[in-house]
């Protein structure tokens, strides 16, 4: 029986959380965390001391600039990359040199010199890079796929995608080092990156010409001013009595005031910045339409993304040759304006969101509808856990290896060049106002992922 894989985290924020604990517990048989590394040495002390709570021997904490001696001292055999994201090619090509691979969480990286970079490392190395795709997994995504790849509605001609993220959610990102676009390319990089690997990987397409629209419309101090709105703390935590909707208390959160309330000295990062202050530079309405070659034919996407949405979730509505499949998903229905603590990621902590009652309740449904016949509805499995049940089994796939699966969940840093470069492509399109064609980018060798299906 093979030996446990030696396993880096790179990254010690909250997504660091999930690796840690499957490496304690569930996966403790497949993998031992021998090193931990992150510029807050508060914050990677206390994954450490998380890990070792649970009778693991405590990793070795480590500077991430050293990570490549790292990898040869300690003969680690993969590199968990959670870190900000304009940093994961520095850390994957570091890795990948040092004779590891590399597991990483999406995007990919956030410009095209990054996926050139990774490309390259990948090319010269012979490793293997995974990205961390966790909704293929989720249980409605996957029978959406599964109605498509069984040909239930033909060759697939258009797809409409609009994903809305509320004012707990959506806000989160205004509120953290993904404001600055330098940072995490914008939510058309950090966020719609999960959005666009879904449509390639629904629809077996890759992405050809991006023309993007939006802006920075509800978040942000000028927005704030347009609608009267008044002075405001520069940050949500003790602010007693000037809290708001829109404030994050960390303090009230145990969870994030051990994790970063008390480890700013170590650096300064403020977790819960002021979301109509100045500075933002990433957008919060975005529309998308982009044009791509799928099996059969080309398809159009037609894409929307909103932050400031009163409930969360979203709509897809496939088109095909033989009829239209549909996908609705409602993560939390309402975000109450009350007194308390309140999840900001519904998707990653569905347990702790209100079902409701209302005419939105949290719910999914698939419809399909075949030309000349009457829609009928598609059981979805029942997912539990974090983004509609896909955590878990993505987190089977890291660490126990992946099982034969016709639908190939298991993402390859191919998959996540075709899903970036449309966001990539989509801030040039912004920059531009103009179309932008993802072939007409400089990616060196990872052209070659964008080749016609």
């Amino acid at each position: 029986m093979p030996s446990p894989r030696r396993y880096a985290l790179v990254g010690a924020g909250s997504r660091a959380t999930m690796y840690v604990d499957a490496l304690a517990g569930p996966h403790a048989g497949d993998g031992e965390l021998v090193a931990l590394a992150d510029t807050n040495p508060g914050r990677a002390a206390l994954h450490a001391r998380r890990y070792a709570a649970a009778g693991r021997p405590a990793p070795e904490l480590v500077d991430p600039a050293q990570l490549a001696d790292t990898v040869r001292r300690l003969g680690i055999d993969r590199v968990v990359v959670t870190t900000p994201d304009h940093t994961h090619a520095d850390v994957v090509v570091a890795a990948l040199d040092a004779g590891a691979d590399a597991v990483v969480e999406k995007p990919l990286t956030t410009t095209q010199e990054g996926v050139r970079r990774i490309a390259e490392a990948v090319e010269r190395t012979g490793r293997d890079v995974l990205v961390t795709f966790n909704y293929r997994y989720a249980p409605r995504n996957t029978a959406l796929r599964q109605v498509i790849a069984d040909g239930g509605i033909g060759t697939v001609t258009s797809v409409h995608f609009e994903w809305v993220l509320d004012t707990a959610h959506g806000a989160d990102y205004f509120r953290r080092w993904h404001r600055q676009k330098e940072n995490s390319g914008g939510l058309l990089v950090h966020k719609s990156s999960h959005h666009f690997d879904l449509v390639n990987w629904w629809t077996q397409g890759v992405p050809g010409r991006v023309f993007a629209s939006g802006g920075l419309r509800f978040y942000g101090a000028a927005n704030a001013a347009a609608r009267g709105v008044g002075p405001r703390p520069e940050r949500g935590t003790s602010q007693a009595g000037r809290a708001d909707a829109f404030s994050l208390d960390l303090a009230a959160d145990p969870k994030l005031r051990e994790l970063y309330l008390e480890n700013e000295q170590h650096d300064g990062y403020l977790r819960d910045r002021d979301v109509f202050d100045e500075g933002i530079t990433i957008e919060d309405n975005l529309a998308l339409v982009v044009d791509s070659a799928v099996p059969g034919g080309t398809a159009t996407l037609s894409y929307a993304l909103n932050a400031h949405s009163p409930w969360e979730g979203y709509v897809v509505a496939v088109n095909g040759t033989r009829g239209r499949a549909e996908l609705t998903v409602v993560e939390r229905g309402e975000v109450p304006l009350a007194e308390g603590r309140r999840q900001v990621d519904p998707s990653m902590h569905p347990e702790d969101v209100e079902a409701g009652t209302g005419v939105r309740p949290v719910s999914e449904r698939l419809l399909v509808q075949r030309h000349f016949e009457a829609a009928h509805e598609v059981p979805i499995p029942v997912g539990e856990g974090g983004h509609g049940g896909g955590d878990a089994l993505l987190l089977r796939d890291v660490f126990a290896g992946p099982v034969p699966d016709p639908l190939h969940r298991t993402a390859s840093w191919r998959d996540g060049v075709r899903s970036v470069v449309v966001g990539i492509a989509a801030n040039r399109s912004l920059e531009t106002g103009q179309a932008v064609r993802v072939d007409d980018l400089d990616l060196g060798p990872a052209a070659a992922a964008l080749a016609r299906p």
